[in-house]
């Protein structure tokens, strides 16, 4: 429920807090008191749009602090930023018309705030009947109003109709790109067959690579590996000459000197290399490969390899991992027939599942309608509408695989709320009513029928326009009743409503000094009685004696 309200700078409010009660709340005043500022100081809190205007006169900002207690408040939203049974709206409206948004003093956006709000507080005036004047929520309502069995089934028929719709989607892309898929599949079945003939192998590319530059260069190679083999032990005097004839004298010197034993030993090491580095380069000369047609072969697959790498990627190793997600690509292709095949199955399969649920659910709507209807004429009886006919006319669901691009409303079923305020007269659709007063009763019915369903906080705003006598009279006890589930804030005209009220609260527009502000008073005891008097109108004695009878019949 709406516990407290505060507005600070708000329009013609300076400074206010509001504090309500969890039954019947009312507001009264003269015409032009300011009523409808506090209506919208509480729209403000809830997200809706507002602009600088509201920012009273030689003020910086506008601020509203809406309180609510949501301990017993059944919305998960609501809970999830409730803090200790407490959930506080906070809006302040800076002179340039720029908005801030709080949450238990958590910054956040309108959209979050209204969100919450619509788990919180639903707000209804004189031209504003909302969601009842549109047929397409009135299912809704209906479906609210029934309970858990057909809020199950209605929950089960849009899970499945969720993936109904999302197979045909899929199946309709199949279908819709079988040019674009054979298209793909030539494509595929090119590329695969290009780099499946061209057998690479990793590490062969460096190979290649290697075996270019000795081929392309084998005279150079030849040319310094006989000029080396011929130094190191073919020329007139070699360089193993020199070195065997070294390691001689170094031998006759160790002879005489031990120490010179060491240079002995390295100077036959190095004949020894000298020698096996000579025998090494006659089996390299023998190996030199002078081949231009090797050379040619090994530079064409070479350009094989370039050419690869220009479409399929950077290195061999690249090149194979595509040409391996190629060929799981192409077998999905070609296995289309298949999936279409299967999803066609799955959307059949899924829309007799669908049909089923619907069917269930359009059998205990129906009995849920005679049993709504019923209640709807009761309270329209106590509204002083007891000749009024009231019925639900049901549109059976759709069949689920021929309507499934109408959306889930064509799906689930329709229902529209008609209506006969004269005997004689058809029914024709709630929309269409003429009499202000007659839709606001029809409207307060259906809101009380459908509290248990939806406990949030109501608020009427000059809902009695074209109302009084006895018909205001019972206004306020239905409003008095609906206060037993729901919490009701009341901005009325009529003392036959406002004495019904647990709590009265009275605007007032006053000057002080050189400002217009507007005030908000509680009223007990005399006080009460007073507004009453003025709301009556008539002589002072004779509208205070009235005033007094108001509240005596009323009290509880």
């Amino acid at each position: 429920m709406l516990a407290q309200l505060t507005i600070r700078n708000f329009a013609l409010i300076d400074n206010v807090t509001l504090e309500f009660h969890r039954g019947f709340n009312v507001l009264t005043g003269e015409t032009g008191a300011g009523k409808s500022i506090l209506i919208d100081a509480i729209t403000a809190a809830l997200g809706e749009r507002t602009g600088a205007e509201l920012v009273r006169v030689g003020a910086n900002r506008a601020s509203v602090e809406a309180v609510f207690e949501v301990e017993d408040s059944p919305f998960a939203t609501v809970q999830e930023w409730a803090e200790d049974g407490l959930l506080i709206l906070g809006r302040e409206i800076s002179a340039s018309g720029r908005s801030s948004f709080r949450i238990n003093g958590r910054m956040c956006t309108a959209a979050t705030v209204r969100q919450v709000a619509g788990d919180l507080i639903d707000i209804h005036g004189q031209h504003d009947h909302q969601s009842l004047l549109h047929p397409d929520r009135h299912v809704e309502f209906l479906d609210a109003w029934a309970g858990s069995e057909i809020a199950a089934h209605r929950r089960r028929a849009q899970e499945l109709y969720s993936e109904l719709r999302t197979t045909r989607r899929e199946l309709e892309a199949l279908l819709k790109g079988e040019r674009e898929r054979a298209q793909q599949l030539d494509l595929f079945r090119f590329q695969l067959e290009e780099l499946e003939a061209a057998k690479l192998e990793p590490g062969e590319e460096e190979e290649l690579q290697a075996d270019r530059i000795r081929l392309a260069n084998a005279e150079k190679l030849y040319a310094a590996g006989s000029a080396a083999k011929e130094t190191l032990g073919e020329a007139e005097v070699s360089a193993l000459d020199l070195l065997s004839a070294a390691a001689r004298e170094v031998d006759a010197v160790a002879a005489l000197d031990e120490r010179a034993g060491a240079i002995r030993e390295l100077l036959e090491t190095a004949v020894t290399a000298a020698q096996e580095a000579a025998s090494e380069l006659r089996a390299y000369l023998e190996e030199i490969e002078f081949n231009p047609e090797r050379l040619e072969q090994v530079q064409d697959r070479l350009d094989l390899y370039r050419r690869l790498k220009r479409k399929y990627g950077d290195t061999a190793e690249e090149i194979l991992a595509y040409r391996d997600q190629l060929a799981k690509d192409l077998d999905t292709l070609s296995h289309s027939e298949e999936r279409r095949a299967e999803l066609e199955a799955r959307f059949e399969r899924l829309a007799v599942q669908v049909d089923e649920e619907t069917a269930a659910l359009y059998a205990v709507r129906r009995a849920a309608a005679e049993a709504f209807e019923t209640e709807i004429a009761r309270h329209l009886a106590d509204l002083n509408m007891a000749r009024t006919r009231f019925a639900v006319q049901l549109e059976a669901p759709a069949p689920a695989a021929a309507a499934w691009e109408k959306g889930l409303p064509a799906i689930l079923g329709r229902a529209e709320f008609m209506i006969s305020a004269n005997p004689g007269e058809p029914l024709r659709p709630l929309a269409r009513i003429a009499s202000g007063g007659e839709m606001s009763r029809v409207m307060l019915a259906l809101k009380t029928a459908m509290a248990g369903s939806h406990p949030v906080a109501l608020i009427f705003d000059e809902i009695d326009v074209g109302v009084g006598g006895k018909t205001a009279e019972a206004l306020g006890a239905k409003m008095a009743e609906l206060s037993r589930s729901n919490q009701v804030l009341c901005v009325t005209h009529l003392p036959q409503i406002a004495c019904m009220a647990g709590r009265h609260l009275e605007v007032r527009k006053d000057v002080v000094g050189d400002r217009t502000v507007v005030d908000v008073t509680p009223l007990e005891g005399e006080t009460r009685v007073g507004e009453l008097a003025r709301m009556l109108g008539g002589s002072e004695a004779t509208a205070v004696q009235h005033a007094r009878e108001l509240l005596a019949s009323a009290a509880p």
